[in-house]
């Protein structure tokens, strides 16, 4: 093969054994127009990368969608439309997040399913005595979401010395603030119920049925809730906020007499 054929070639790896049955003074000369070869060919592969970025670069910043090669993007087929699988879940993630939006203002309706699902979770770990170690997990990670439930979005404690941003209310005729949560209650129960169906889920595999003596996981559970809860109501007490908010005071004018008086 001479150099000229290098150039209409494949890959370098296409054609290497046929430089390795040359010997003599022709192997130095096949090794070299190799290496030039992977040289040019690496090259070329260089350069078609960083047109290929130029070309998203440049659709990013006019706002219209880069024009991808075939195999580019992972959601894309061949011919350039999403695929099957693709499209299946975007549609499902977007009906499941309209069945949220439509359960948003019924909370009640929302926490009783919540707390059904909790007790049908009880229930299972009863009967299948076992699988502390999830139950275990998953009052811990409901615990802290309560406590972010609890928690103000901005802590007093970062703002005692500066005088930017909003600030809890101390007095009783002081300016209405709404108590904005660190959590919102939305997400904490979306959080919640999340993660009873992942354990639920979690109860069907054995590898996660690990043995533990589970009276030793109650009580440093108990332990665990008392003292995280006392810390929190010692934060209360200490800037002096209430984590629940029950509306604006309204005030209301003297009541008229009726009486009119003429001139």
């Amino acid at each position: 093969m001479c150099p000229q054929d290098f150039a209409a070639s494949g890959a370098p790896w296409d054609w290497w054994e046929e430089c390795e049955q040359v010997t003599g003074a022709e192997m130095k000369v096949h090794r070299c127009c190799f290496a030039c070869h992977v040289a040019s060919w690496l090259s070329t592969r260089a350069c078609r990368w960083l047109f290929s970025l130029s070309w998203m670069t440049r659709g990013k910043d006019t706002g219209r969608k880069p024009r991808m090669s075939e195999g580019d993007s992972v959601g894309d087929s061949v011919h350039g439309k999403p695929s099957v699988v693709y499209r299946f879940f975007t549609r499902l993630g977007q009906i499941y997040q309209s069945w949220l939006d439509k359960s948003t203002p019924h909370t009640a309706v929302r926490w009783v399913v919540t707390l059904g699902l909790s007790f049908i979770y009880m229930i299972r770990v009863y009967l299948l005595q076992g699988w502390y170690i999830v139950t275990y997990a998953l009052g811990i990670y409901h615990l802290n979401l309560f406590i972010a439930f609890l928690s103000p979005k901005v802590d007093p404690s970062l703002m005692e010395d500066s005088d930017d941003g909003p600030s809890l209310p101390t007095k009783q005729n002081e300016e209405f603030r709404p108590f904005i949560r660190r959590l919102p209650e939305f997400k904490f129960w979306h959080a919640a119920t999340k993660g009873i169906l992942v354990a639920m889920v979690c109860t069907f595999f054995e590898a996660f049925n690990v043995p533990v003596f589970w009276p030793i996981l109650v009580m440093y559970f108990i332990m665990l809730f008392c003292i995280t809860m006392k810390r929190q109501i010692k934060h209360m007490i200490k800037y002096r906020y209430i984590p629940f908010t029950h509306g604006k005071r309204t005030y209301k004018g003297k009541e008229d007499a009726g009486k009119t008086f003429a001139s």
